[in-house]
């Protein structure tokens, strides 16, 4: 019989573990029995709506982070994972439903939100064994995923905007070498990760695929897959994403 490869995730979920180690391993980040008790309060009162939840939320959750700076909002329904390796700023706003997964036993801090940052409704960002960094100032739109893998950071530049329903991965797709063994059992590939430099502006429900870097300035049209480097100032659209002109400058 072939040796099934098992994820480190599927593992940390089901192996040989107690429930209460397995559940520290992959929910929460952290084997003190205390923090462990902290994170779950800290959940329950993730369920809580209107401005009780807010007030509870911005007294108690800032100690669940790495560091978490002044001024920070959090709405209803936020998930955690591994809070202990996120790194928030100052006035970041968490809008309700996002998710934010952090699990990466080699990183101190896996997930970085600069200051000023918004996350509208619904975003997730997943660090699997990957990083992730925010600039200053960035806004992300509803139902936005953001996935880095291993050695496929994805990095975003200050004042960055990015419309709702964007996919922006890192890289990590499989290996097609092998015929013997199903995909999934694969390696991934290292692309490098994928960059958004200062400034960037992505419509609705652009794909950022691995690898790629997009230049300071640049725009990218609703609906564009974005497979190669977008050069500074440029204007892209379309499936593949193709420069259709450059931006110009005007005198004040």
């Amino acid at each position: 019989m072939k040796d099934i490869k098992i994820t480190r995730t599927h593992k940390d979920i089901t192996g040989n573990k107690s429930i209460v180690r397995r559940y520290q391993d992959s929910i929460v980040g952290s084997r003190s029995v205390l923090y462990c008790l902290y994170y779950e309060m800290c959940m329950m009162m993730s369920i809580i709506p209107g401005a009780c939840g807010l007030l509870l939320r911005k007294f108690f959750w800032p100690l669940l982070f790495k560091s978490c700076g002044k001024g920070v909002l959090f709405g209803s329904q936020i998930i955690l994972r591994h809070p202990n390796r996120i790194s928030i700023g100052d006035r970041v706003v968490i809008g309700e439903g996002c998710v934010l997964d952090a699990r990466n036993p080699s990183e101190d801090i896996a997930i970085r939100l600069s200051d000023d940052c918004m996350l509208s409704t619904h975003v997730r960002i997943a660090c699997k064994n990957g990083v992730v960094r925010i600039g200053s100032r960035c806004g992300i739109g509803a139902q936005t995923i953001i996935h880095a893998g291993k050695d496929n950071p994805v990095t975003i530049g200050e004042d960055v905007a990015l419309g709702q329903q964007c996919y922006i991965t890192g890289g990590g797709s499989y290996a097609l070498d092998r015929t013997d063994i199903p995909i999934a059992q694969q390696d991934t590939r290292i692309t490098g990760g994928s960059v958004l430099e200062n400034g960037v502006w992505l419509g609705a429900r652009v794909a950022l695929l691995g690898g790629v870097i997009v230049g300071s300035g640049a725009v990218v049209g609703t609906g564009a897959v974005v497979t190669k480097n977008i050069p500074p100032m440029a204007i892209a659209m379309g499936v593949p994403a193709k420069i259709n002109k450059m931006r110009k400058g005007k005198s004040p």
